[in-house]
């Protein structure tokens, strides 16, 4: 049957179109699986839209059998990466129906293709890095992912595993049931903004969308400098990553931290709107758009997506007023509860607060890697 399979690059933005759409087939009868807005992702594998395509060289392939499209596959060298790992090739957007000849033929392409550009490591699932959609999910495949985390079918981490593709990094999404602030948290703030009361919290000016992602993109080139992974953004891509959440991000769950006029931390939590995308089914229209407009009722979750602190700032304990406002926020709302993801496994300075506010480990994400 593997003789049957046929590999062929994707040319973008031309084919982007049709590779998106081979990902509906694969995840047919997949309760959980929530469709990506076609729309969103041909803009995301535009090179003339998305300013990633300017620091990174990506090549995009499809696996068939005749007509019928039976898997997708990406492979990047992303520049920024080589100047910490020189040699590790990216690979992503690895869909593929449950044939592990399919994925076979898929990844050898994109390997391939990385050898040819020195790569002497795969490493993976990143579409395209790890600032984007990341990991494969190897626990909690019978819930829906909230907004922002991906979901893949139960039998790939068993043909990553024939890949000979070794699990290299964990990274946990926690629960947090509803229910009063943890006194715990109390405490911590009120010490914290009783130490420092030239500390302030502010949210998110909505009329100032534009200087409130800035903000962020101080923080995050900063604060997460050192976690394993982490690839710098440049300012067009951190614009370009705010212009794709604004149509569901809510400035009223957006908190920044300032002491005098320097931005020293925040957080973001979003509503979780995947039960909305869910039903739209990757389209605005003939019925996706009366989904979006009457969505609201069905939102009942929200999820912490960041919150960190300059490093200059980490060890006034900042997170905690930054939680507990979130917090008040989400029992102002009514949810039922919140997502905390994703977390490194070996972030325990991360790990350690979320579990003492009640979280419960409820999904992992993988990254694996093969070297070339």
């Amino acid at each position: 049957m593997s003789a049957e399979i046929r590999v062929e690059a994707v040319a973008l933005p031309r084919d982007a179109g049709r590779f998106v759409r081979a990902w509906w087939p694969i995840y047919r009868g997949d309760r959980h699986w929530v469709p990506p807005l076609i729309r969103e992702r041909k803009r995301f594998l535009d090179p003339s839209e998305n300013p990633y395509f300017a620091t990174a060289e990506v090549q995009c392939f499809m696996a068939y059998r005749g007509r019928r499209a039976l898997g997708t596959i990406a492979a990047t060298v992303d520049a920024e990466l080589q100047l910490r790992e020189p040699g590790v090739g990216l690979f992503g957007f690895f869909e593929f129906v449950d044939e592990p000849a399919v994925a076979a033929a898929l990844f050898e392409a994109a390997c391939a293709w990385l050898r040819e550009r020195g790569m002497d490591r795969a490493r993976g699932p990143f579409n395209f890095n790890q600032n984007h959609d990341f990991g494969l999910l190897v626990d909690g495949f019978e819930l829906d992912p909230v907004v922002g985390n991906s979901h893949n079918r139960a039998y790939y981490p068993a043909i990553y595993a024939g890949l000979e593709l070794e699990p290299v990094m964990d990274w946990h999404a926690y629960w947090i049931e509803q229910g009063p602030v943890p006194p715990l948290i109390e405490r911590l703030a009120a010490r914290v903004e009783g130490r420092h009361p030239e500390l302030r919290i502010e949210t998110m000016d909505p009329d100032d969308y534009a200087r409130g992602v800035m903000y962020f993109y101080e923080i995050f080139n900063d604060a997460w400098d050192h976690n394993w992974g982490h690839i710098p953004m440049r300012r067009e891509e951190f614009a370009f990553l705010g212009e794709r959440l604004q149509p569901i991000l809510d400035p009223g769950l957006c908190f920044f931290a300032f002491i005098g006029d320097e931005c020293v931390g925040g957080s973001i939590a979003l509503p979780d709107s995947n039960p909305v995308v869910k039903r739209m089914n990757g389209r605005l229209w003939p019925l996706g758009w009366w989904h979006a407009l009457t969505g609201d009722r069905h939102i009942d979750a929200m999820r912490i997506l960041v919150l960190g602190v300059k490093q200059a700032y980490q060890h006034i304990g900042i997170g905690a007023p930054l939680y507990k406002r979130t917090w008040d926020e989400a029992l102002r709302r009514g949810y039922r509860g919140c997502d905390a993801s994703l977390v490194l496994a070996s972030n325990r300075k991360m790990r350690g607060p979320i579990e003492k506010l009640g979280g419960r480990i409820y999904m992992t994400y993988r990254a694996f890697e093969r070297a070339l």
